[in-house]
């Protein structure tokens, strides 16, 4: 019952959050005042004349007022009519609907790699109107910058490329980092995104091609965190590539070597961490699309000594963990049900294992936090990978999925064995959730979705979470035509609500890492945490479930719309900052020591985040000669 209540509590903290928000608009007198560098000063620059108008971090287009445009030397460089920031919006937006239409950049090109490449080149032309434009259309263009469509776009990326975006370390470059870093232009970074392109979603080793899935995390760090977009670097590490097709391949732009593996790998890796942490100390690194064998690995190796997670573990994991406390909402369940679920995993790679830590450190902690719990909630999974189901039988089974494997005795009294099919696992067990993370599109087949009818739920839940969208193990149309409408349904990728006749939707939720790493890394940053602890991992994952409203969750809805990212992400961060300050990890930020953080209630601290989430706004440009 503690348990319980502590669940109570969590979702009463939102509701008291909210009340005393509009108690301080009421009473703005009331209320602590916080700066931020993130306002409407003027901007000095060093440059004029056309180079300002090629440098997408100073550009406006034709925004620039004819003062700007005298103290700039642009006078004449642009048409005279001086635009707003919405009659532009308008403009592009125009554009780009006729260029939807129209425009395609070869025979073969897909329609939404067209849309792809007019965003990004507005992003080449002027960075703030890019970001604007993102953040008032976040629902239909992040599955452009991100997923499913970074996937193409990585697949693609030798033939894409134009403008250098981010910074690429190699093998190469070992015993050069450490200088090579000063190269970047910026004096400061918050938040690095890197990859080595081993794991690019579920579309395998992509080489140097997958950089392209670290630009666009970052641009929903900007988009969804306000993370400022001059102190954001994705970086590619080249170690090569075992993609017999790139070393082939007389375009590819990376190195056309075999993969480095063993001590020379870690090496490269230490080199790199060692590099940007030395010149950017208070900066953030999410890894990326790591192949598994790496991925426990470096988190284990780097996660006590840098400010560093891995999204595909840590970030997949709490948005799973937050799907299934929402699922057990939906079921008409309290919370503390969740360590009853019984749960049935499809693959154990590093985001399927994530998945199964995270889950069963919260199960354990709901039931008391001992060694006891611990072994107790391990029973309530069954894992199945490329060869069936996981169990003690198998030989050579991967360490990180080992404490999961089945004991012999446990499945023979269920009537099933080493390797048997997910078909049968799922007849057998008859499962409360279906969880797939094997990046095998169309694995939930008819007959494993026939065997989820057996389940002992009353609303059995359906998360096919792999991406893109063609590695999704089912769509929604199959499980709500084989198993009715009484299911709770949530991919990785984004699907489309299926209309069940009578009035009725089969809703699609959405289990978006971007609901939550935006949130952890701007949580991290304003802190000043010298970690991302399991705790603020856990705070962010129940924030995020807390966040839907039982009208919501009774209807299916366990995930939100992204068209409020903005303000998921600004609860989250809150979140972080709160459990960082209860762990004594909070360090401040800024002119906010860690002593006047600590003084802060909820209230104050989400206003503290919002203050500091940077908004696509023209500043007044002032021209300093150096």
């Amino acid at each position: 019952m503690a348990n319980f209540s502590n669940q109570m509590r969590l979702s009463s903290t939102l509701l008291r959050r909210l009340h005393q928000r509009v108690a301080a608009a009421v009473n703005s007198s009331s209320s602590r005042n916080f700066t931020t560098t993130e306002g409407h000063r003027p901007t000095i620059v060093h440059k004029r004349s056309l180079d300002i108008l090629h440098d997408p971090w100073f550009n406006k287009g034709t925004a620039f007022s004819f003062t700007e445009r005298d103290r700039l030397h642009i006078r004449g460089l642009l048409p005279p009519n001086v635009m707003s920031f919405e009659q532009q919006i308008a403009r592009f937006m125009a554009d780009l609907k006729r260029l939807e239409v129209q425009a395609r950049d070869g025979p073969s090109d897909p329609y939404v790699l067209a849309k792809w490449r007019i965003l990004n080149r507005l992003h080449d032309r002027n960075e703030t109107l890019y970001y604007k434009v993102l953040m008032e259309n976040i629902e239909e263009y992040a599955p452009i910058v991100y997923t499913p469509t970074v996937g193409l776009v990585c697949q693609k990326y030798s033939g894409l490329f134009r403008r250098p975006r981010g910074m690429y370390f190699s093998a190469e470059d070992r015993g050069e980092m450490m200088s090579m870093v000063y190269n970047w232009p910026a004096d400061q970074v918050d938040m690095i995104v890197v990859t080595d392109g081993s794991r690019i979603l579920g579309l395998g080793d992509l080489g140097i091609q997958g950089i392209g899935i670290a630009i666009g995390k970052l641009d929903l760090y900007v988009a969804a965190a306000g993370i400022n977009p001059q102190r954001v670097l994705p970086v590619m590490i080249d170690v090569g590539t075992d993609n017999e097709n790139l070393l082939k391949d007389p375009l590819y732009l990376g190195l056309q070597d075999h993969r480095l593996d063993g001590e020379e790998y870690i090496e490269v890796i230490d080199e790199f961490m060692e590099a940007v942490f030395s010149r950017w100390p208070h900066v953030i690194v999410q890894f990326e699309d790591f192949q598994s064998k790496w991925a426990f690995k470096l988190l284990q190796r780097y996660r006590n000594n840098y400010r560093m997670f891995n999204d595909d573990v840590q970030g997949t994991a709490g948005v799973a963990i937050a799907g299934l406390l929402g699922a057990v909402r939906a079921q008409g369940r309290p919370m503390i049900d969740f360590p009853k679920m019984k749960i049935v995993v499809a693959g154990a790679g590093s985001a399927g294992i994530g998945v199964l830590n995270a889950a069963r450190k919260t199960m354990a902690r709901m039931l008391g936090n001992t060694e006891i719990a611990f072994e107790s909630a391990r029973s309530q999974f069954w894992v199945v990978d490329a060869k069936g189901l996981i169990t003690e039988a198998r030989e050579n089974v991967d360490p990180d999925a080992r404490p999961f494997a089945r004991k012999i005795k446990e499945i023979e009294r269920q009537g099933l064995s080493e390797g048997a099919t997910l078909a049968e696992v799922v007849r057998e067990v008859k499962p409360d959730v279906l969880l797939g993370l094997s990046a095998c599109g169309g694995l939930f087949s008819k007959e494993v979705l026939e065997a989820l009818k057996h389940s002992t739920s009353t609303r059995p839940a359906i998360f096919p979470m792999s991406n893109p969208t063609r590695n999704a193990e089912c769509t929604p149309e199959e499980a709500f035509s084989i198993l009715g409408e009484n299911i709770i349904f949530a991919s990785g990728s984004p699907f489309k609500d299926v209309d069940l006749g009578n009035g009725h939707v089969g809703h699609c939720n959405q289990a978006n890492n971007m609901f939550l790493f935006p949130g952890i890394g701007l949580g991290t940053l304003l802190s000043g945490s010298r970690i991302v602890s399991d705790g603020m991992l856990q705070a962010a994952a129940e924030c995020l479930a807390a966040y839907i409203t039982e009208e919501e969750v009774l209807k299916g809805i366990i995930y939100p719309s992204i068209s409020r990212i903005r303000d998921i992400t600004k609860e989250v961060a809150a979140a972080v900052v709160k459990e960082a300050i209860e762990e004594d990890l909070a360090e401040g930020y800024r002119e906010m020591d860690s002593r006047e953080l600590r003084k802060l209630d909820e209230a104050q601290i989400s206003e503290f985040v919002e203050n500091n989430m940077w908004s696509p706004d023209y500043p007044t440009l002032v021209y300093k000669k150096d």
